[in-house]
């Protein structure tokens, strides 16, 4: 299976050896950063640096001026953490080591955003505003996400892209000194803390024939009871018992078409930029309701829209992940499976061959291995080795 590692541009700009030690690894592809939120970030290896702070949501090379001026909102360049055109650099040094370099996207996720357009942000039921999350079924929102799409998808030198983030966030988010962890949620209450009540969705809600109102009074009457014991339930049906099946479908039918137009409209204006041949993934969940970095997707309509989906296979959900997807791959799709290789972030390197075996057999075409740049030397050297059991 082709393997593609994750990299910012910091971890190879100013570093000379950087490039030839991730070839080295086995792999063949590395996914690079080019729009990436805000981040501290540990760069072990690096000559200068051992910790790189990006302070907000950027873009990692110059944007185009003449792109952005008829939008209201903008992407901004990075700062001191990766001056200039890091993400070319970076990538050329990548590609003289004989290594395809794909851009790494994130859209609907940035605090810079909400703090300079709050209107912008996702409003819980409780009025409760994330500014970490661009509500995408906002008009403005979407023209600005699928803009940032095709110009960071599209670098030179760069063979595909990832698009991370290309769908709804919610609750979850691991911000700057995090306390909302004292009452634990199951991934049903999680759903009912993302649902958005902004004055686009409430209108959206109403033009299905619903009542926000009600939807809002639903959600907090379900959610009570959890703030006093917390809550462990999970799955749709038990969203559906939360607050009644019809008000669940209220909330997905809507949703689901804003996130879908986004997909559809972020991919299409990459194919548009891009040359022939370039590939088009998306990171995501096959569970539709679920929100965040992998965002949750229909499988069928999924793969009729990108060239495939890089699915978070770690610690055995590789059968959740794949299994979906399997009645409604195409000859061509992709089912990259995302695997941890950072030991002190929860991941297991030393797992790895058999972990990617098992992914394979599940369907997987390819693997991704979360992160090269931020794993040990024992990570690595535990890296190599499974990809050279691997490729034996």
């Amino acid at each position: 299976m082709k393997t593609s590692v994750f990299l910012y541009p910091w971890d190879v700009v100013g570093d000379p050896g950087a490039a030839a030690r991730v070839a080295d690894l086995g792999v063949r592809q590395v996914t690079l950063a080019a729009a990436y939120h805000s981040t501290r970030a540990l760069t072990p290896r690096h000559p200068r640096h051992r910790v790189v702070t990006a302070e907000y949501a950027a873009v990692l090379y110059p944007p185009d001026p003449a792109r952005w001026a008829h939008h209201p909102m903008r992407p901004h360049p990075a700062g001191d953490w990766a001056p200039g055109d890091a993400y070319g650099e970076a990538a050329e040094a990548l590609a003289a080591a004989g290594l395809d370099v794909h851009s790494w996207v994130v859209l609907a996720h940035s605090s810079r955003l909400g703090a300079e357009h709050p209107e912008t942000s996702v409003v819980n039921a409780y009025g409760d505003r994330y500014p970490w999350a661009p509500c995408v079924a906002r008009p403005a929102v979407a023209a600005y996400l699928v803009e940032l799409a095709a110009e960071a998808a599209v670098r030179p030198g760069a063979r595909g892209a990832e698009l991370e983030s290309c769908g709804w966030y919610g609750f979850a988010h691991l911000h700057a000194h995090d306390k909302t962890g004292g009452v634990a949620l199951g991934d049903a209450a999680r759903y009912l803390m993302s649902l958005c009540f902004c004055s686009v969705c409430r209108e959206g809600y109403a033009g299905l024939g619903g009542d926000p109102d009600r939807l809002a009074d639903a959600v907090r009457r379900a959610l009570a009871p959890g703030w006093a014991t917390g809550s462990a339930e999970a799955g749709w049906t038990a969203v559906e018992k939360l607050i009644g099946a019809d008000l669940a479908a209220l909330a997905a039918d809507w949703r689901g078409g804003a996130a879908r137009r986004l997909q559809e409209s972020a991919v299409a204006a990459v194919r548009t930029e891009a040359p022939p041949g370039f590939q088009v993934l998306l990171h995501a969940d096959p569970a539709p309701y679920r929100t965040g970095a992998n965002a949750g997707v229909d499988p069928a309509h999924i793969l009729g829209v990108a060239d495939g989906v890089v699915l978070p296979c770690a610690g055995g959900a590789a059968e959740a992940m794949l299994g979906p997807f399997a009645d409604h791959r195409r000859a061509a799709s992709v089912l990259a499976a995302n695997l941890g290789v950072v030991k002190g972030m929860g991941g297991d390197p030393d797992g790895l061959a058999t972990d990617a075996a098992r992914a394979k057999a599940l369907g997987a075409t390819e693997l991704r291995l979360y992160h090269a740049g931020l794993a040990s030397d024992t990570d690595l050297t535990a890296v190599r080795d499974a990809l050279a059991q691997l490729a034996g």
